[in-house]
């Protein structure tokens, strides 16, 4: 579906503006990366350890921000027939401490503008708890609702726009807004995260092990890998999630599957590795992510982050799936993507629903990364407490409950193991 593109002129392709540039397949590297490490971070409780620190809760709350035409959640996740969404959004913000190597991106004309290149929701459902994680590409076109910005000037709607250029218009409340009303999904909690912010939640984490297939070399990041098990974190880990060009067929929804890899194998660290039960560590993580994060303010009551916490902590791996928002190319512009509506109402009415999801496609419609056989293990699925290597099968077994989705629906649970599908050494 995606293209592989060329440098635009003057080199403006090395900074990755997507919301405005008119350069094929524009992809933005950025901070998919954010809510990569949030994803986790906070649907793995990473984010309740920093509260046992209650002077870490005034920075957490000082730049939070209120969500436009969301129903409140009640105090009690339990209490929230159908689950609850919570929205990370990534955004490619220069910066100060680390403008200087992003190069371009952040010296040119356009360095103050943010967009948000990472767009996902995670579902936690009702008992019995499952969650789902939808990506949704950055050059998704849909309609723009009317948002109240921060400043309290209103941003007319749009009848299409790009998503990635929400946040330049009314800021992580708009994005969650428009979210909201293309899935028809009550939206309570919501967090952004930076460049800066990815680069340091992987350094707090001490960096994780994601599978190569083929070598990675991507002159756009500046990333350069060999193929095997690598261990990447601060820059190297933000250039991996960021690359479009050294993976698949070089398009946003190759590098889309290829963060979902690492974001499987961050949770299994997280869980399997003993991150959540070292003290020392999970602090370290907490107060890395508090600094590094900014929430909608139902987030900032320690209390919610600990209920999110709980909801979560013993959700399977198999039940535990990184899916693609569906969608079939733009008709008027092939370098854009538009909702695939039939297979985004099946996907929807699973999650109302709570009915246990069966994977029937690729795990990349980009070509971003290639299955592998998991090592043998004693079980069927994997638990949260098991160890990284300890694998279940890509798939879980159908059984009376399990539906499935539409084949064009892309996606893989966090027991599935994939490897990046590099550009070196590809047959």
């Amino acid at each position: 579906m995606s293209q592989p593109t060329k440098p635009a002129p003057g080199g403006r392709r090395t900074i990755a503006r997507h919301g405005r540039l008119r350069s094929p397949h524009p992809v933005s590297q950025l901070v998919k990366l954010l809510a990569v490490g949030l994803a986790v971070v906070l649907a793995s409780g990473v984010g309740v350890a920093a509260y046992a620190a209650i002077d870490l809760s005034s920075t957490f709350s000082a730049n939070a921000v209120e969500l436009e035409g969301q129903s409140a959640a009640p105090p009690d996740l339990g209490a929230i027939e159908g689950g609850v969404n919570l929205f990370l959004a990534g955004t490619d913000a220069c910066e100060p401490q680390y403008a200087a190597l992003f190069g371009a991106r952040c010296t040119g004309a356009d360095a103050g503008d943010e967009l948000n290149d990472v767009n996902m929701l995670i579902h936690i459902s009702d008992n019995p708890r499952r969650v789902t994680v939808i990506s949704f590409p950055r050059d998704l076109i849909i309609p723009t609702p009317e948002c109240t910005k921060a400043n309290g000037s209103v941003a007319s709607a749009t009848s299409a726009s790009m998503l990635n250029a929400t946040y330049s218009y009314g800021g992580l409340s708009c994005v969650v807004k428009t979210v909201s009303e293309l899935t028809g999904l009550n939206i309570p909690f919501a967090a952004k995260v930076t460049w800066g912010g990815v680069i340091q939640v992987t350094n707090a984490i001490g960096g994780v092990t994601v599978c190569i297939a083929n070598g990675i070399k991507d002159r756009y990041t500046g990333l350069n890998l060999p193929a095997g098990n690598v261990t990447i974190s601060g820059l190297e880990a933000l250039q991996f999630l960021r690359t479009r060009h050294g993976v698949g067929d070089g398009g946003d929804l190759g590098r889309i599957s290829n963060q979902q890899q690492y974001m499987s194998r961050l949770a299994q660290k997280l869980v399997g590795e003993g991150v959540l039960s070292n003290p020392t560590t999970l602090y370290k993580l907490a107060t890395t992510a508090v600094k590094n994060v900014t929430p909608s303010e139902s987030l900032t009551n320690p209390l919610t982050l600990v209920q999110i916490a709980l909801a979560v902590k013993s959700v399977p791996f198999d039940q535990i799936v990184f899916v693609q928002y569906p969608t079939v190319p733009d008709p008027s512009n092939p370098n854009r993507v538009i909702p695939n509506q039939y297979a985004a109402s099946a996907l929807l009415d699973v999650l109302a629903k709570n009915e246990k999801i069966q994977l029937t496609g690729q795990a990349s419609q980009g070509n971003g990364v290639v299955v592998v056989t998991p090592s043998p293990t004693p079980s069927a699925t994997s638990t949260p407490g098991s160890t990284a290597g300890s694998t279940a099968t890509p798939t879980p077994t159908p059984t009376d409950t399990a539906v499935a989705l539409p084949s064009s629906i892309a996606g893989q649970t966090a027991a599935e193991q994939t490897c990046s599908n590099g550009n070196v050494g590809r047959k």
